[in-house]
């Protein structure tokens, strides 16, 4: 016959404690990988859903004397709704006159190269990007070729590295790694804010590992209660001294636009 010891009060409570936290416990700790591809995710699907964007901009060139020198462009942007597959856009030079009407038609890919052409309007010509050239200045600009198509979520492997003060916000530290061949990067560090879940700065390496340029994003605005988008850009490369600084004005979502209007024969008509 079994016999059963009586439980006074303390003992009760010490077992229901224990029922507790077993039962409220995680049921695995997430790695630093899986937690870093989760904090890139929330940021990138954040955004999911405005459909194509257009917006003009300044670009601002500055030497390590402080010299400036400025273009006008404009940025159109079509979002294809599978997020394995990388977006389209298009970005037009509207001045000064040397490079008026030069583009840059842009299919981001994930592991593949990215297929993108270039339009010289004095040759009348369309040229395409070679993949070993990505990681080379745009148009003179601190921002590379690849980073108009670098934000894809599925292009990087990711690593949780801290969470530190940004600005007034709190904000993670992921590394980031990218998967596709001939990068000029040999990996990225995102401070995404822990509030709205946006990028606010991030870090570039060379192939070298050394420290190559900081991104800053500022100035931001909330479009139709779903869309965060920064208004101020600055890409300031440490090894150079120099910088750049993209300035958009108001974007526009839902245009209207399809995968018709970002093939290679538009680039001619832009004119």
């Amino acid at each position: 016959m079994l016999h059963l010891l009586p439980l006074n009060k303390s003992h009760v409570i010490r077992a229901l404690a224990l029922v507790a936290v077993v039962s409220t416990a995680p049921a695995f700790a997430l790695t630093s990988e899986e937690q870093g591809f989760d904090v890139a995710a929330r940021s990138d699907r954040s955004d999911r859903g405005f459909t194509d964007s257009r917006v003009s901009l300044k670009m601002i060139l500055r030497n390590s004397a402080g010299q400036e020198s400025i273009r006008e462009l404009s940025l159109t942007t079509f979002e294809m709704p599978d997020e394995q597959v990388g977006d389209k856009s298009i970005t037009v030079f509207d001045s000064p006159a040397d490079i008026d009407g030069t583009a840059l038609l842009s299919h981001s890919k994930i592991l593949d190269a990215d297929d993108q052409w270039l339009y010289l309007p004095a040759l009348k010509r369309i040229k395409r990007i070679s993949s070993v050239n990505k990681s080379g200045p745009f148009v003179g600009s601190e921002f590379a070729f690849e980073d108009f198509t670098g934000l894809e979520l599925n292009k990087y492997a990711y690593r949780y590295l801290d969470e530190e003060a940004c600005g007034d916000l709190l904000c993670d530290v992921i590394e980031r790694t990218p998967l596709y061949e001939h990068s000029g990067y040999s990996r990225q560090v995102a401070w995404v804010d822990q509030t709205d879940f946006q990028a606010r700065k991030i870090d570039f390496y060379d192939r070298r590992g050394d420290l190559l340029k900081t991104l800053e994003q500022s100035n931001w605005t909330y479009y139709q209660g779903k869309y965060w988008r920064a208004h101020l850009l600055s890409m300031r490369n440490h090894q150079t001294g120099k910088s750049t600084e993209l300035v958009f004005g108001e974007f526009s979502f839902q245009n209207g636009l399809s995968e018709q209007d970002f093939v290679k024969s538009t680039l001619k008509r832009l004119q």
